[in-house]
């Protein structure tokens, strides 16, 4: 029969690809090369062997897709080991110069922290620390307490509590206000964070029920008043920090929800956001709420977050009415939303240093980097790039004004001026430069635009500049 005649005939390339498959070195042989050697005597057996066999691994994935793959040496296998465990020993998690001119850049971790609060984290990490106890009476105490008076203080609110962000602060207090009932929020305030968070899911998740009033660009306090029923809990306001509704629009004043709430016996939620503590109108920005004067207009509950225009930690904190407060602290998400004991730290010292305003603008990174004079910045761009034209790759350095941005969700509408040097290179593209400028140590992070390499000095410490040459001139 036709069927019984018939040879399994085996086509040249899976021949070859059988053959390479074959000719690979043992995994041992690769652990014991000499390139390896420094490697084995440093780190341990098994990490080097696991880097191997992920080399082998590779290989096999690249002859399954091309068979005709050369098959490199036992050496070429090594070198392949080595950068493996190369990208591996480096920390993922790892400092960076920003020269973005973005102040609160999301990526880049937003607010760096002040010396004095760094120090501070680094103090109770290394060591025990009174984080829930009562030193004066060696009894338990509640960590949210570390933070409570100085809230207080800054602010005036009656009392004070800290969660891990924003977006938990908004949950916890919606789902210990609204759990069950209603809350009013307008339409044009339904904001969406980082990450595809929206408020609405938020809302839903923490067991309260949106009720929008008002349309996207006008809602008036009566629309909130003809929205209230027996299931209201509340009324909400939010602070539309990363975006900006112009022209034909009108909202409700935070003053009008306050009188509404006290007329109705509703509390008022006011999520400002970004979270300032001084007057950003000091530094040329507008719209931007101030936490101290929400909670003079009444807001029962106040929630911002810490590391924006704070300048501190990742933290959410709720300021408000004593009975709010404890009444929070009391909800069971309040166990899995606290913030541990480097976070208060970080917090606990920020907050000291605003006590002085003056004292924060200096000391405050984000403060000290929106205040540092045009002249300054330009003073450093002419000595970096007098540094940056000496080395061999750079074909062209300029110097010219730019506009830095706060970021980070903060005032998207409103830059502020700000000096960039920008390069070109030799023999190299623009993206390709910031790339080995990303993978170098110290890590850089630039702009490209344009065909140019744009370093903003705005986000660029001074103490940095030295490390910015160097790691311009391993670019290769």
């Amino acid at each position: 029969m036709a069927s019984q005649d018939r040879t399994a005939v085996t086509s040249p390339t899976t021949r070859e690809t059988t053959s390479a498959y074959r000719s690979l070195p043992a995994v041992n042989e690769v652990v014991e090369s000499a390139i390896l050697a420094g490697w084995l005597a440093r780190t341990p057996r098994n990490v080097v062997v696991d880097a191997v066999r992920a080399v082998l691994g590779e290989f096999r994935t690249e002859l399954a897709g091309a068979g005709d793959t050369a098959v490199p040496t036992l050496d070429q296998f090594a070198e392949r080991t080595v950068t493996m465990l190369q990208r591996q020993e480096r920390p993922r998690l790892r400092p960076v110069i920003n020269a973005t001119g973005i102040i609160l850049h999301t990526g880049l971790g937003r607010s760096p922290l002040a010396d004095s609060v760094a120090a501070a984290v680094a103090d109770v990490a290394r060591q025990y620390s009174s984080l829930e106890l009562d030193l004066e009476t060696g009894e338990r105490g509640k960590r949210t307490t570390i933070v409570r008076e100085l809230l207080c203080q800054g602010t005036g609110a009656e009392s004070a509590t800290v969660v891990n962000n924003n977006a938990a602060a908004t949950m916890i207090v919606l789902a210990t206000v609204g759990k069950g009932r209603s809350i009013i929020v307008s339409r044009g305030e339904l904001i969406e964070i980082g990450g595809s968070f929206r408020l609405p899911d938020i809302m839903q998740a923490s067991g309260a029920t949106l009720c929008e009033v008002g349309t996207t660009n006008k809602t008036r306090i009566g629309d909130y008043e003809r929205a209230i029923d027996e299931t209201t809990a509340g009324l909400m306001k939010v602070h539309t920090s990363n975006y900006r509704i112009v022209g034909f629009s009108e909202s409700a004043s935070l003053e009008e929800l306050v009188a509404l709430g006290r007329r109705r016996g509703l509390p008022v939620i006011d999520d400002i956001g970004s979270g300032a503590l001084i007057d950003y109108s000091r530094f040329g920005f507008s719209d931007e709420p101030v936490a101290a004067a929400s909670v003079q207009a009444g807001a029962d509950l106040v929630l911002f977050s810490g590391d924006k225009l704070l300048g501190g930690p990742q933290a959410g904190i709720i300021l408000g009415r004593r009975d709010w407060i404890d009444r929070i602290e009391k909800n069971p998400l309040m166990r899995a939303f606290r913030v541990d004991k480097m976070t208060l730290a970080a917090l606990q010292v920020t907050l000291r240093l605003y006590r002085d305003p003056e004292q924060a603008c200096r000391e405050v990174p984000i403060l000290a980097m929106i205040q540092t004079p045009v002249l300054e910045l330009r003073n450093r761009a002419e000595k970096l790039a007098g540094r940056l034209r000496s080395l061999p790759r750079v074909a062209e350095v300029t110097v010219v004004n730019d506009t830095a941005y706060l970021g980070g969700g903060s005032i998207p509408t409103q830059g502020f001026p700000s000096v960039v040097v920008r390069l070109s290179f030799q023999g190299i593209s623009e993206t390709d430069v910031a790339a080995c400028l990303r993978m170098g140590d110290p890590a850089v992070v630039p702009r490209v635009q344009d065909g140019r390499v744009i370093f903003d000095l705005r986000t660029v410490f001074e103490s940095q500049l030295e490390e910015l040459v160097a790691a311009v001139a391993a670019v290769g």
